[in-house]
């Protein structure tokens, strides 16, 4: 069993970045985005951790991030938020986003 951590731990204490994928079931964008944050979760392996947050189950986080539309986006390190992509994207534009804030 994988144990549970609370997003704020996760993202101020992760070392790596964390990617946060804010979405809802009944959002078609945020469908058409989730493979590819799938797909970059298995690309950047060992390099980021992705995590999706429903904006429906926790809206207090949304919020903390003034997330108002959806799909958003937004890369943590160390707590910081550093990038922030609102809308979809495809692997190839999400990869270029990316890359500009990791470490070699």
């Amino acid at each position: 069993m994988v144990p549970t951590i609370r997003f704020d731990d996760l993202i101020q204490t992760s070392e790596l970045p964390v990617l946060v994928d804010f979405w809802a079931e009944w959002c078609a964008p945020c469908r058409m985005i989730g493979p590819v944050v799938k797909q970059v979760a298995k690309a950047y392996s060992g390099r980021l951790i992705t995590i999706k947050i429903n904006v429906d189950k926790r809206p207090a986080i949304a919020r903390r991030y003034h997330v108002q539309s959806i799909p958003t986006l937004i890369l943590f390190r160390r707590g910081q938020a550093i990038m922030r992509i609102t809308g979809a994207r495809s692997f190839e534009q999400l990869s270029r986003e990316i890359e500009s804030h990791l470490p070699g």
